[in-house]
């Protein structure tokens, strides 16, 4: 019986946890130079698959987001050889990247 307590009372904490409320603008940098992501110039990474990802280097922080067409399919359109990234995506930020 104190088993079975001990799990229910779990499972209730993790579908309470669900019910956060994150209601938080991801599109803003909210580092040491905090700015609209629009400030910030992306490139483009081609995963080992050949597809692309939109990718911008913040010095610490990265961000990456698959690129999709209009009818949200991956764009795998072989801009650039797999494993490599190309464009400005370390623009945009005045934080060095420590690695």
């Amino acid at each position: 019986m104190k088993k079975a307590k001990i799990i229910a009372i779990a499972a209730l904490a993790v579908s309470v946890a669900g019910c956060v409320d994150n209601k938080v603008d991801k599109t803003v940098d909210r580092f040491i130079d905090s700015k609209d992501l629009s400030q910030l110039r992306a490139g483009i990474w081609v995963d080992p698959n050949g597809c692309e990802h939109w990718i911008i280097d913040d010095g610490i922080e990265g961000y990456l987001s698959q690129r999709l067409d209009k009818y949200g399919k991956p764009v795998c359109s072989g801009i650039a050889p797999p494993n490599t990234a190309i464009g400005p995506y370390k623009s945009g930020s005045g934080v060095t990247d420590p690695i």
